[in-house]
């Protein structure tokens, strides 16, 4: 049983109405979702799911689960008695958390236009992104974060589009990820734009534009080996 994912067509929708298709031991399946599952090296949501009584389910994770699920994570000692398929709930994620992986995940693709080498790695969390860029030159901090700076300062707007798995394969170079492909076999692959700067196959969430980021900061760049680069983002304080 597949999960409408709200989030692909619009990341700042925060709740929705939704009906448990499934409650088990492997998570929470809901028929329509706002919560974005860990995937292409973004953290998955949390939030809450509450029931008509008022009631809350506090969602600590959400996963991938088989054949497209969307399985929202509960703590062990969360009780779920009486909580039965077909029961209504209103999910709503915690903005604070995902606003912050929204405003990482697109400096990460402003980072990517900046160092134009292909990526072996990735981590996009609430407080701290990383990149590990293949390549062999020094990076200079300072001069990294001043580019970023400058691409959040003029604003551009971010948005996204289809495209069909036989374009993407027509188009290999807009693949810039050597450790995460980008999700096949629905037929259509996402791409991510932000204008002027930045076009790749991307399934995560983002924020309109480059000025909701805010003030970022390469706060370290590591050599992880002879041909690894690797580049952390941080909130400026």
């Amino acid at each position: 049983m597949s999960t409408l994912d709200l989030f692909r067509e619009d990341a700042q929708l925060r709740e929705c109405g939704a009906t448990l298709l499934r409650v088990d031991e492997r998570g929470l399946l809901l028929d329509r979702t706002v919560f974005y599952p860990q995937g292409g090296g973004q953290a998955g949501d949390a939030g809450t799911l509450t029931l008509a009584d008022g009631r809350e389910i506090r969602i600590v994770d959400t996963r991938k689960g088989e054949g497209g699920e969307i399985l929202h994570l509960t703590e062990p000692e969360q009780s779920l008695a009486g909580i039965d398929a077909g029961t209504p709930v209103t999910a709503r994620i915690d903005w604070g958390r995902r606003h912050a992986h929204m405003r990482f995940h697109t400096a990460t693709h402003l980072l990517c236009a900046l160092v134009p080498h292909p990526v072996d790695g990735c981590s996009i969390t609430a407080s701290y992104a990383r990149l590990d860029f293949h390549m062999t030159d020094a990076l200079d901090k300072d001069a990294l974060t001043a580019g970023i700076a400058r691409l959040v300062a003029e604003a551009h707007p971010v948005g996204h589009s289809w495209i069909s798995d036989e374009e993407l394969d027509a188009n290999p170079g807009l693949v810039r990820s050597m450790s995460v492909q980008p999700p096949r076999g629905s037929g259509r692959v996402r791409l991510l734009k932000i204008d002027e700067v930045d076009l790749q196959p991307c399934g995560g969430t983002h924020v309109a534009n480059t000025a909701e980021i805010g003030a970022v900061v390469v706060t370290k760049i590591e050599k992880k080996s002879a041909k690894t680069r690797r580049v952390v983002l941080g909130f400026a304080s």
